[in-house]
């Protein structure tokens, strides 16, 4: 019987036109991004942006760069706080930071940086450990917004609970509120933690490499990512990478089922840190 299950594949169909428009017209490449949580947060678009189909979204999009503007917030929604997964950056300490020490002067790339939680917990990280004032992190993410809250380094006075625990957990070795100042609800970061950081609009999915770096953080992005998506953005990674370069993941994410998976090791497996071969 033609038109049983029409309704579910409309919706495919519209996503997909869409995504296709969006490429086409802006760049932004989301035709490889995982169906159910990208359908989820278009779906909420519509919704907030009072459109009764994703047909009609699109048509908003393609004449309206205010429009697109606003759906780029829904679609790159971050979720993210500092020193996320303190085991993470107990290895980054521990097994990491002290191979890095032995260069001169260190290149790290923190790609799809989001609001910047994680770049400002790296900078702390690195200041701890010496390292900071001979490093240049390059801090980049597809989204203007977002690179835009990061340079500023104002958080949420609420989340300093949870982030002081996970910092603590992590192995931090001083008061966490000695790195912001709190005022109006909100935690402003100390700016030289930010003295060399770079923040730029990049794309995993349709930029290239713009450095040789030692280090490179790209944390619960390539979870969004279909694995064609996956496999441009592990690529890039070890093109950037010097030679015996490091990586960090998320945790739940993988370079096992990758073509790359060979040509990395794992340093700290269950933290997701690996190394370049």
């Amino acid at each position: 019987m033609p038109g049983h299950h029409h309704h579910q594949s409309d919706i495919e169909i519209e996503l997909a036109m869409l995504m296709q428009a969006i490429y086409m017209k802006y760049s932004y490449d989301f035709r490889d991004y995982t169906g159910a949580s990208q359908k989820r947060r278009v779906l909420y678009a519509m919704g907030q942006m009072d459109c009764h189909t994703i047909s009609e979204l699109q048509s908003r999009v393609m004449h309206e760069v205010s429009a697109f503007s606003t759906l780029l917030q829904y679609l790159t929604i971050p979720v993210t706080e500092m020193f996320r997964d303190p085991a993470y950056f107990a290895g980054l300490r521990e097994q990491v930071l002290p191979v890095l020490s032995t260069y001169p002067s260190l290149k790290i790339w923190v790609a799809g940086c989001s609001t910047g939680e994680e770049v400002y917990s790296l900078a702390i990280l690195l200041k701890e450990e010496g390292l900071l004032e001979r490093s240049i992190i390059y801090a980049t993410d597809i989204n203007p917004q977002s690179l835009e809250k990061a340079k500023k380094g104002v958080f949420p006075l609420e989340s300093m609970r949870q982030y002081t625990e996970n910092y603590q957990a992590s192995g931090g070795r001083r008061a966490f509120s000695d790195y912001y100042t709190a005022a109006y609800n909100a935690a402003l970061f100390d700016r030289a933690l930010c003295e060399n950081v770079t923040f730029a609009d990049h794309s995993l999915a349709t930029d290239s490499v713009f450095a040789e770096t030692q280090f490179i953080s790209c944390r619960n992005v390539m979870i969004y990512f279909k694995r064609k998506l996956q496999e441009r953005a592990l690529g890039l990674f070890h093109e950037s990478l010097c030679h015996r370069g490091f990586l960090g993941l998320g945790s739940k994410e993988s370079i096992d089922f990758s073509s790359y998976a060979p040509r990395f090791e794992a340093v700290a497996k269950r933290e997701r840190l690996f190394r370049k071969l």
